[in-house]
């Protein structure tokens, strides 16, 4: 094995610049040759095309030789091989996967671009660009995030359009504040009662936990010409699937950029802390493992063929927890 390999390493030195000189070669290297779909043991050249294309399409020129002295050739599709950029940095026009947020927040991630009423919007999560209800409709949203740098009004690059109200115990609505008032309500009305020596009294009933679907918001570009519909290091969104368990999945997000991961559980319900008071439920979620830190919050997780299928809003040390994007898209009524 180590003279077959040291046989394809001499031969790639030697054969490297023709090969990257034909259309479509992006990279050469060693690898073992792959047939009928599995590895082999067999070192050979490999390489790497942006787009595989029939040999017919090719002059005899371009395509690559099934062998070099004996040694076997492989071909690999793989892209167009990008340099990652900072996701935190100022992009206009902007794609998905870098930093976002409402003027009043930190920064979260432009999760990608999707289509209302036929017009481009950013989505996200409520919490990054509705700063967890407490926006109002027409709020400014910043890229970067002020974290980042970004400054208003000089890096606005959309405003709220609309958003799912995050709903906490003790009001549907929205409200945390709900169980507070009506006890307060309750004291007021059993003092008077004592006061008037009535028998009668009041008692505050426990609200169930109330439930939510989606953390999501939407933003209207002020300038259709910043809107870039590609994902950070990831390219163009291809479709929407709905995600199974054990599927591959990736995203591109703020803080760890470009990261791989597999849904370990469906059918999730999770309660989950926003600041330091409030907890909301939330049912029918996806869980990941650790892809994704503080500030991924709002990017949208993608499968191995690129369809959108969910949109990160929270997690763990240990795990991430993903929005149905079919719930999403449902609640905001949108479409690619």
């Amino acid at each position: 094995m180590n003279e077959a390999f040291d046989t394809a390493r001499t031969l790639l030195q030697k054969h490297s610049r023709d090969l990257l000189s034909r259309a479509n070669v992006v990279a050469t290297g060693i690898g073992y040759k792959v047939t009928g779909g599995e590895r082999t043991g067999t070192p050979g050249i490999i390489c790497s095309v942006q787009k595989k294309v029939p040999a017919s399409s090719l002059s005899s020129r371009d395509l690559v030789p099934r062998e070099l002295d004996g040694v076997y050739t492989d071909v690999m599709e793989t892209g167009r091989i990008r340099a990652f950029q900072s996701p935190t940095g100022r992009f206009r026009p902007a794609p998905g996967g870098i930093s976002v947020g409402h003027r009043d927040i930190t920064a979260g991630t432009l999760g990608c671009w999707v289509r209302k009423n036929g017009q481009w919007v950013m989505l996200s999560n409520n919490h990054v660009l509705a700063n967890s209800n407490d926006a109002q409709i027409g709020d400014p949203i910043l890229q970067p995030g002020s974290f980042d740098s970004g400054r208003y009004p000089d890096d606005q690059i959309a405003e709220l359009e609309d958003f799912v109200p995050i709903k906490f115990p003790g009001d549907t609505n929205g409200n945390s504040n709900g169980c507070a008032i009506a006890g307060g309500i309750v004291s007021i009305l059993n003092g008077i009662a004592r006061i008037l020596r009535s028998n009668t009294r009041l008692k505050q009933l426990s609200i169930r936990q109330v439930e939510n679907l989606v953390d999501a918001a939407i933003g209207r570009p002020l300038n259709e010409e910043d809107v870039l519909p590609n994902i950070l290091n990831i390219g163009a969104i291809t479709g929407t699937a709905s995600a199974g368990l054990g599927i591959s999945v990736k995203k591109s997000g703020r803080t760890t950029g470009f990261t791989l991961g597999e849904i370990l559980q469906v059918d999730v319900t999770v309660d989950v802390q926003y600041g330091t008071n409030l907890v909301a439920r939330f049912t029918d979620q996806l869980m990941a493992g650790a892809m994704s830190q503080g500030g991924d919050s709002g990017s949208a997780v993608l499968d191995d063929q690129n369809r959108l299928v969910g949109l990160l809003f929270a997690g763990s040390d240990q795990t991430t927890i993903i929005n149905r994007i079919e719930h999403v898209f449902d609640s905001l009524d949108l479409s690619l």
